[in-house]
């Protein structure tokens, strides 16, 4: 009895391997951290942010996984120019005419006015697509991060509705990309033919034959890859080394560039507790005085009672300010959202910009801390930027007294 042997060829390298699991984390870390942040009012959302420990926490571990998707961006850039100018590798990944066909064969076939299917080489068609769809993503969301990353910077050259812009802009192409992953690349890989190729780095005949005959025929005709000259090789090698080392450097300050232009979004500061002036009396409160019971044949005579010179001081107004207090407050706890984003048109950067309001009007009404919306959304709890219990306690006794500046 004889044993059949099942021929495999390799399809990716171990380092492409280890790539594609790289960015396959950053990406899943981005879509849970995200999705949170972009429905940050859904039950779910307050829940995952509360086992995470808190917004702050949930956005550190999403800007890291940024950088490293970022990190891994540019290496896949430093690896295409090597296989393309020093390997001279079939850039087999570029789009052609020949996908638009493959695609209108597939249509047809699927709708059962074609009697075979596309054949295909290398890459699918689909394969292209969800790749330059990965790479248009990426492009998208790395300039939109880092308008949301870094408003004051933008603002400086753009308009300020362009934060807004890109907040609605970065959360759409995130839907997209996640929906991209859980329909389509789960369904090509995963459901419709489990394809283990990532995972093993090698597909059998069998698979290639029915995914990418022409690639198969190129094998076995010896002509799949390009023969190489060693001399020519190490020639390309001492070109194309020192360009990538620069152009290494010049993506790893952009990636600097893009964390450390401005601390708005990273750096918390300490909250300042002011000294509230306690009033205390400078009279002491009298003590009960007993009316005394008088004989019927006596009459109280009415006597003129003492009259206390002493001026009597008010009680002395709360010291809670906006300048001394509650400014650095809200640039602590709310600038992220309510910053130069101006979310739902509330900035609470300045004291003016927060008296004006937002979308809905006055948030802050001086001497009425229990219509002031700002307070009624914080005392609802489950708020993105929510404040602790004793400083919403410090906003209502600022409001109450006035809501001052100074």
């Amino acid at each position: 009895m004889t044993e059949t042997v099942t021929r495999t060829y390799e399809r990716f390298p171990l380092a492409r391997r280890i790539e594609h699991l790289v960015m396959l984390l950053s990406f899943t870390t981005l879509a849970l951290t995200g999705l949170p942040q972009k429905f940050s009012s859904a039950p779910l959302a307050i829940s995952f942010v509360r086992l995470l420990g808190g917004i702050e926490t949930l956005r550190t571990i999403h800007h890291s996984a940024a950088i490293i998707m970022m990190l891994g961006t540019a290496w896949h850039i430093l690896v295409f120019g090597y296989m393309g100018y020093v390997r001279r590798t079939r850039l087999t990944m570029l789009p052609s005419l020949q996908d638009v066909k493959d695609g209108w064969q597939a249509l047809l076939y699927n709708i059962g006015l074609a009697k075979t299917p596309p054949q295909m080489g290398r890459y699918t068609f689909e394969e292209k697509m969800e790749y330059w769809a990965f790479v248009w993503g990426a492009i998208i969301m790395g300039l939109t991060g880092f308008m949301m990353w870094n408003p004051i910077t933008i603002t400086r050259l753009l308009p300020g509705e362009a934060i807004p812009a890109a907040k609605a802009a970065h959360g759409a192409e995130a839907i997209l990309a996640v929906l991209a992953i859980i329909i389509w690349h789960m369904y090509g890989v995963h459901i419709k033919r489990f394809n283990k190729a990532m995972l093993t780095g090698k597909i059998t005949e069998e698979e290639i034959l029915h995914e990418h005959p022409l690639e198969l025929a190129d094998i076995k005709a010896g002509i799949a890859d390009r023969p190489v000259d060693h001399i020519a090789l190490r020639k390309r090698q001492r070109t194309y080394f020192p360009i990538a080392a620069a152009l290494a450097l010049f993506m790893l300050f952009g990636v600097y560039g893009f964390v450390r232009v401005e601390q708005t979004a990273l750096t918390t500061t300490e909250r300042r507790v002011p000294t509230v002036v306690v009033f205390v009396p400078q009279t002491p409160t009298p003590a009960p005085t007993v009316t005394p019971t008088l004989p019927a044949t006596e009459t109280l005579v009415p006597t003129q009672p003492a009259i206390n010179t002493t001026p009597l001081t008010p009680a002395a107004a709360s010291a809670l300010t906006w300048d001394n207090a509650i400014g650095a407050l809200f640039q602590t706890k709310c600038a992220t959202c309510h910053g130069a984003a101006a979310t739902a048109g509330l900035n609470l950067l300045t004291y003016a910009d927060a008296m004006k309001g937002g979308n809905s009007g006055p948030v802050i009404i001086p001497g009425d801390s229990a219509h002031s919306l700002l307070v009624m959304k914080q005392q609802a709890g489950g708020h993105q930027g929510q404040l602790t219990p004793e400083e919403i306690a410090q906003v209502i006794e600022w409001i109450d007294t006035g809501a001052l500046e100074k």
